[in-house]
């Protein structure tokens, strides 16, 4: 008989949350990348490498890695107010509409999701960002931070190459090569991330607003941001 221990159960629970069959809509939104695509910015695979690196290091690195570290203590700590102001200030933090109702939608979906599979602190939260909820299912499941923080990322940067493959498009072995190529920059990019102070998050990726700002009126498009 094989026993699954605590920390196995967390790992596996790490992959349940970070699967891309969790019914968050995850699949649905490009984070720019189809204006990009559109504008003739990013149209091979190392533009693509180019792009979700940039995007890793510089925007996901220092807005919500660093939020998750700070929201994970915030559910630690049962500390609601401090979980609500950091939920606000990470949702401020995005540029337009389109990426503010990515955060929000994916964010109610998950809330929902964990409220049926009887994590009740899910409600606690009224309008969550996906990172708010996403830390309450790594500190309920007791997911070690560092490795919570690498599996946001990685699902993050899974869904980029998705959103690639079928946008500029890509082959599956030029997809499988950009995530074997980019998993190399999370180590660092998480580590940064979990020292960052609140003084110091804060993106600045100017590109990516104003693409993500044309694709709300773009004239043919597939994906929802």
């Amino acid at each position: 008989m094989v026993v699954i221990i605590m920390d196995d159960l967390a790992m596996l629970r790490l992959w349940q949350l970070i699967s891309p069959t969790l019914p968050v809509g995850a699949y649905a939104y490009s984070g720019g990348m189809e204006s990009a695509v559109e504008q003739g910015q990013v149209v091979c695979e190392t533009m693509v490498y180019e792009w979700v690196s940039g995007l890793l290091t510089e925007g996901l690195g220092r807005n919500d890695l660093p939020m998750f570290f700070m929201m994970l203590r915030g559910w630690q700590q049962e500390d609601l107010t401090r979980l609500e102001q950091l939920n606000q200030k990470l949702q401020a933090m995005r540029e337009t509409k389109e990426l503010l109702a990515e955060d929000r939608h994916m964010g109610l979906a998950l809330q929902r999701l964990l409220h049926d599979l009887g994590v009740s602190e899910a409600s606690r939260l009224e309008v969550p960002s996906f990172v708010s909820i996403y830390s309450l299912a790594c500190h309920y499941w007791h997911i070690e931070s560092s490795t919570g923080a690498a599996g946001l990322a990685w699902s993050w940067m899974e869904n980029q190459i998705a959103a690639a493959i079928k946008l500029v498009p890509l082959g599956q072995t030029a997809g499988q090569r950009l995530l074997q190529k980019l998993s190399l920059d999370i180590h660092a990019t998480v580590n940064r991330a979990a020292n960052l102070s609140e003084d110091e998050l804060g993106q600045s990726l100017p590109g990516l607003a104003l693409l993500s700002a044309a694709h709300e009126n773009q004239y043919s498009r597939i994906f929802r941001s």
